[in-house]
């Protein structure tokens, strides 16, 4: 079982930054896949950035260029950089990891980015 812990969400005008963070209550090199999520009110869940245990980034499209994962081996933190925030960037913001074939959520952090 993995227990994740996210934090650092907040009010932000557009074109400001926000650096969210992620706890995770294991070794976070023996995490296949780690990542960041959100939720829109009315909308799915989508993918934001995820990275893998070897350190593989990947990004949706709709951020690449603006935020940025990273981590923390010895902390056990994975973090999420996000700059030149957009209003459309309003959401909660899930960590996630994906360890021995199951999915572990944290319980989000709010993102809103409005004027």
């Amino acid at each position: 079982q993995v227990l994740l812990v996210e934090s650092g969400g907040g009010l932000v005008q557009p074109g400001g930054s926000l650096r969210l963070s992620c706890s995770a209550s294991r070794n976070i090199l023996n995490i296949q896949t780690m990542g960041w999520y959100r939720q829109a009110p009315g909308e799915q869940r989508e993918l934001v950035a995820t990275i893998t245990s070897s350190g593989s980034r990947d990004y949706a499209d709709s951020v690449k260029g603006r935020f940025t994962i990273s981590r923390d081996i010895v902390k056990n933190m994975v973090y999420l950089q996000m700059d030149s925030l957009k209003p459309e960037d309003t959401a909660v913001y899930y960590c996630k990891a994906y360890h021995w074939g199951s999915d572990y959520w944290g319980q989000g952090t709010q993102v809103t980015v409005s004027s």
